[in-house]
């Protein structure tokens, strides 16, 4: 019985001595974290993992934690810590698990689906399934069901925290839905405090006017306010733009995009990306093949394992028939399928949203060992050097040359290298360390892009000014043809005008009468002249009388003035 008081002894003794280490650690980390330093951050980040250690379980120290990564904004390391609580993560757990059921049970889960579900945008799986928007009513029932589960163990800090680094990490559905639920329970929270509160707590304090107050700093109530609205914001833009694309309105849907991805705020990397592949197969569809190269080239700089962005490029460069460009993305792709069935998951975290599935990576795989064999086909029987330029610059065959100046300049000014890295000014990235390397990519395809462009303009310069000397030298051709007919209508007697060529006794007797009746008609009498004459005479005299100083008024009568 000694020997297990003693024993027992320890223990209480060991935990009684962790247990002020622990907290030692949090109010060390607490004073750190509140001087707002970088390099203070990172120590108390430190304090709380050592505290973690020894108890993994802490409520204070992973509130702490969360909030720390959350400072130094390594917001990946946040959604890893806490994506328990994501919830589209949730559905598509869910989804997976419910795939393999039998027909009845998905019919009645479709259906059930479909009633509480409230969808953004009709169904357009047979457009294009990646432009798609989540059914916010699902991830809000399976957060409040997380939430009546376990609301008396977790705190309200996950949704906050969790909310704001879903959205910048591009999770822009899960982020408004986390948001939203953590504003409710502080609400809900604030309500039961208040109940014993009296009236003097809720006088607010009194605020100095001055001009030269500093600026008071926002709560995170008011930041997580703002940064919902913008989320909303954002996906009602988004929403309708995919709407304007779903009804063949690509222009509409180009301007909804341009919005988002040159708006005043930045947007967040991962949302920016999806928006610019978005925005290029709306290009595509439009025609406009230049701008939408372009746009792909935006979102691999950004995510250079986007699937959608490769195989849309690989498929606007085959339009143009510049086969060796798309071949090369092609077996890009390949190696990405291959690294995923090798890995047995999809590139990235398990929060990642991807466009694909990994069940659908085989069929893929096998339609592009085939696509890629037909272009190695076309390639090899020397298909390579007809390339439509026309296509690419976006005019169209037999155009002048002011129109090609014209569309040529515009692509100029938009994507030359110089401008290419423009866009990483409005986008928030996830980790700031990425910026070069995004900033090299860009410069490197917008550099291609524009050879191509360079390049395509050049020939089609050339085939406008030999149509111009082809149609010079057949309009010379056509006034040399003329020039000998000109000539010979020139030697031809012309007879002078107003001679009638008359024969017989009967018109030249006619012509006679004619000519003697003209001759004995009174001819009339022009007074004009004399008018004329007077008036000058008259002119003279006067002249003459003036030079004289002859100044004494002449009598005249009006009718001797008259002719």
């Amino acid at each position: 019985m000694a020997v297990h008081s003693s024993v027992n002894g320890d223990k209480k003794h060991w935990w009684f001595t962790q247990r002020k280490l622990v907290d030692k650690y949090i109010k060390d980390a607490r004073s750190l974290m509140a001087s707002g330093e970088l390099n203070d951050v990172t120590s108390a980040l430190h304090l709380l993992e050592a505290a973690l250690s020894i108890s993994p379980r802490l409520e204070t120290a992973l509130e702490l934690k969360a909030r720390s990564l959350l400072f130094l904004r390594r917001f990946k390391e946040v959604a890893d810590m806490l994506q328990d609580y994501i919830p589209s993560l949730k559905l598509a757990a869910n989804e997976e698990e419910a795939s393999p059921s039998s027909s009845e049970g998905s019919s009645s889960s479709s259906s059930s689906s479909s009633r509480d579900g409230v969808k953004l945008l009709f169904d357009r799986s047979e457009r294009d399934s990646s432009l798609k928007c989540f059914s916010v009513s699902d991830l809000t029932k399976k957060v409040m069901a997380g939430i009546c589960k376990k609301c008396d163990q977790d705190g309200q800090w996950r949704y906050v925290v969790l909310g704001q680094a879903c959205c910048y990490l591009g999770l822009m559905e899960d982020a408004m839905v986390l948001l939203q639920t953590g504003k409710r329970l502080a609400s809900a929270e604030f309500r039961r405090r208040s109940i014993c509160w009296s009236d003097d707590s809720f006088i607010p304090l009194s605020v100095s006017s001055s001009p030269t107050s500093p600026p008071r700093n926002l709560t995170e109530g008011e930041n997580a306010t703002h940064l919902l609205a913008h989320i909303k914001l954002l996906l009602r833009r988004r929403a309708a733009a995919i709407a304007a694309f779903d009804a063949g309105l690509f222009s509409e849907s180009i301007r909804h995009f341009s919005k988002i991805v040159d708006g005043r705020r930045p947007a967040p990397q991962g949302f920016l990306a999806e928006c610019y592949v978005h925005r290029a197969a709306a290009f595509k569809s439009a025609g406009r093949i230049a701008e939408a190269i372009a746009d792909c080239n935006k979102t691999l700089a950004l995510e250079p394992s986007c699937i959608q962005a490769l195989e849309t490029r690989a498929a606007l460069l085959e339009t143009v028939r510049c086969f060796p460009d798309s071949l090369h993305d092609l077996e890009h792709l390949k190696l990405l399928y291959n690294a995923i069935l090798r890995d047995r998951k999809l590139p990235g975290p398990a929060w990642k949203r991807h466009n694909v599935k990994y069940r659908e990576i085989p069929g893929r795989l096998c339609v592009l060992t085939t696509k890629t064999k037909k272009l190695k086909e076309k390639i090899a029987n020397g298909e390579t050097g007809n390339v439509d330029y026309y296509g690419l610059i976006g005019v169209r065959r037999g155009c002048t040359r002011s129109e090609l100046d014209r569309a040529h300049l515009l692509l100029c000014l938009r994507y030359k290298p110089d401008r290419a890295s423009s866009f990483i000014d409005r986008c928030e990235f996830t980790d700031l360390n990425d910026v070069d390397s995004v900033r090299d990519r860009a410069k490197m395809s917008s550099l291609l892009l524009y050879r191509l462009i360079q390049k395509g303009y050049s020939a089609v310069k050339a085939i406008i000014v030999e149509e111009a000397e082809a149609a010079e030298k057949r309009k010379r051709n056509a006034a040399a043809a003329q020039a000998p007919m000109h000539n010979f209508e020139e030697r031809k007697p012309v007879e002078k005008s107003g001679l009638v060529k008359r024969t017989g006794f009967a018109e030249l007797k006619s012509v006679e009468k004619t000519k003697i009746s003209d001759s004995t008609q009174p001819k009339p009498v022009n007074s004009n002249a004399y008018q004329g004459v007077f008036c000058r005479d008259l002119a003279a005299v006067g002249n003459l009388l003036t030079r004289a100083g002859f100044n004494h008024p002449i009598p005249v009568k009006f009718e001797a003035l008259t002719c």
